[in-house]
């Protein structure tokens, strides 16, 4: 996963012409209100970042306002649902994480409404989101090797927001990689998973650290591993689940910029070149972190590599983990 002294990686020449003035450049986009739509729920980690993105844009681009619209229901099927019916003008964008745009197109093969890969074309990375294992304050689980061990011998349960969100997904890859049986108890959205966590109802969650941050100061939720193949910055004493013995275990999610295919090519390298600009602010990239997030600049070349490769990626992990789909 990448690290915050990395968040300048594709800068330089290539990016210096992102950082102009905003206003001046914004005309190539149709005026008024633009809607971001997220299919997931308000207070998710990918909200908080979609939100501060929507905020900037809002100020860089004379003459718009961006609002998020959270249309969370059937795993991201109805927000893309949703996408698939807007007029291609650029007045609606597509906020989406790694799970919608490369996982759910394997769950739900029979019912999507949106080819992920050819009916949305990449605009700008914004935020990558630190995953850990979680387990109560009080829970008896002190690692990850004594998750696993405990898994062998007793009933553990495991939270998420739903089927193919991104603790599904991240806790089925780690049973398929342990041998584990943690027992998925889906809830209606990441902050609901998170809370059951923090009261006793569950005994595990791969939660983002934005979605911890509040249970952590008084030690109702504590982190036993990080998910990304390297120790997170702000808990080295953590280690990741590759070090913990998890063989190969690395997973990241991620959240992006899409515009509908067969939007004007001139309002699409408007949104571009103003999207990418903001994630390359410094002081952006500190509000993400502060926010619990990892800053994650992504051209629209590096965006539309990396959905390919973790779509192949996940196509592997599902039917490896023999996870149903429909």
């Amino acid at each position: 996963m990448m690290q915050r002294r990395q968040v300048l990686a594709w800068g330089g020449a290539g990016a210096l012409g992102l950082l102009g003035n905003g206003t001046a450049q914004a005309q190539a986009y149709p005026g008024g209100p633009i809607t971001l739509v997220l299919p997931l729920q308000a207070g998710t980690a990918s909200d908080v970042a979609v939100r501060h993105m929507a905020e900037r844009l809002g100020q860089r681009m004379a003459g718009n306002s961006f609002v998020v619209e959270n249309v969370a229901a059937a795993a991201g099927l109805v927000g893309l649902e949703r996408l698939s019916r807007v007029r291609p003008d650029g007045r609606t964008v597509a906020a989406l994480n790694n799970s919608i745009m490369t996982i759910l197109p394997h769950l739900q093969a029979k019912n999507i409404k949106v080819d992920t890969r050819r009916d949305l074309v990449p605009v700008a990375g914004i935020a990558n989101i630190p995953t850990f294992f979680a387990v109560p304050g009080n829970s008896n689980i002190k690692t990850i090797a004594d998750l696993i061990k405990t898994a062998k011998t007793e009933r553990v349960t495991y939270s998420s927001g739903g089927i193919g969100s991104p603790q599904h997904m991240a806790t089925e890859m780690f049973n398929a990689y342990t041998g584990s049986k943690l027992e998925h108890v889906p809830y209606r959205g990441a902050s609901q998973a998170a809370l059951a966590v923090a009261t006793g109802e569950v005994q595990v969650m791969s939660m983002a650290l934005s979605l911890a941050q509040p249970f952590l100061s008084d030690q109702r939720v504590r982190l036993i591993g990080y998910c990304g193949s390297e120790r997170h910055a702000q808990f080295r004493e953590l280690p990741t689940l590759q070090e913990a013995g998890v063989k190969n275990y690395d997973y990241s999610s991620w959240i992006a910029l899409f515009l509908p295919r067969d939007v004007p090519q001139d309002a699409l390298a408007e949104l571009r070149r103003q999207a990418q600009a903001i994630a390359l602010e410094r002081d952006f990239q500190v509000q993400l972190i502060r926010s619990g997030l990892e800053p994650w600049a992504r051209n629209e070349q590096q965006l539309a590599r990396i959905v390919e490769q973790d779509y192949v990626r996940w196509d592997k992990i599902i039917r490896d983990a023999n996870i149903p789909t429909a």
